[in-house]
């Protein structure tokens, strides 16, 4: 028996591990709370243009922008596991429509669900902000790519949480400078850390952080390793049961 804790079940494959070795992954570990408060944090900040204000009071300018429409902005999370049905409860409480997109059903209170591939492109043509926190799979890697995100409602804003090989960086920075795309928010990267230079850096439509989303947290983590523990022990089922072939 293997636990992954954080590191990413994509690496962990990579070891070489005995045939029928089952492989656990943590569920939670106080990332849930510290995603949706992530996720909030990004698209309110959009959606409010508080950015612009910081720009207008960096030079001391007293501004005005007209309030803009919740309905005019739709949520689509992709990946509805259990940071992503967090994420989507956390911001309909503040009243956006949202979406949700999985590789299989499921059902979210309130929210849009959408499931599998034929439905991709119907589920990202109904959203202007994107939040991303799929895992990282052969089908999943560069999903963020010129054809995926000029599919989104013009003036679209992307949040990517999940892992950096999901998006295409040269194809967001040019539906940026075309004006498709409003902005993003990035919290992780094809290299971490990302790079003296990058672009990323100062880009005047992008916000960085330093994969700082949400971090395992030890004391969550260590309870519920030796819970699963104790579980199996006992002969009970466990959630969290890595699939190899599917990657997570």
């Amino acid at each position: 028996m293997a636990f992954n804790t954080g590191a990413g079940v994509d690496a962990l494959l990579k070891l070489r591990i005995a045939p029928g070795t089952r492989i656990v992954r943590l569920d939670d570990a106080g990332m849930s709370v510290q995603m949706a408060e992530y996720e909030c944090h990004a698209v309110i900040r959009h959606f409010r243009e508080f950015d612009g204000y910081e720009a207008d009071v960096a030079q001391g300018r007293w501004s005005y922008r007209k309030p803009r429409a919740r309905a005019d902005f739709p949520v689509g999370v992709m990946g509805l596991g259990v940071l992503g049905q967090r994420v989507a409860g956390a911001l309909r409480q503040f009243d956006f429509p949202v979406r949700g997109w999985s590789r299989s059903a499921k059902a979210v209170d309130g929210v849009a669900c959408y499931a599998g591939p034929a439905t991709f492109h119907n589920f990202l043509s109904s959203c202007r902000v994107l939040v991303n926190l799929l895992p990282l799979t052969p089908d999943t890697q560069d999903i963020l790519n010129r054809d995926t995100l000029s599919r989104l409602r013009p003036g679209a804003y992307l949040i990517n949480v999940a892992r950096g090989a999901h998006l295409v960086d040269d194809d967001l920075l040019a539906l940026l400078d075309e004006g498709h795309m409003a902005g993003a928010t990035l919290d992780v990267f094809r290299a971490e850390p990302l790079p003296a230079g990058h672009v990323f850096w100062k880009h005047p439509k992008i916000t960085v952080t330093p994969h700082t989303s949400a971090r395992t947290l030890r004391d969550e983590s260590i309870a519920q390793i030796a819970g699963k523990i104790l579980a199996l022990e006992r002969g009970e089922p466990i959630a969290g049961l890595v699939d190899p072939a599917r990657g997570y």
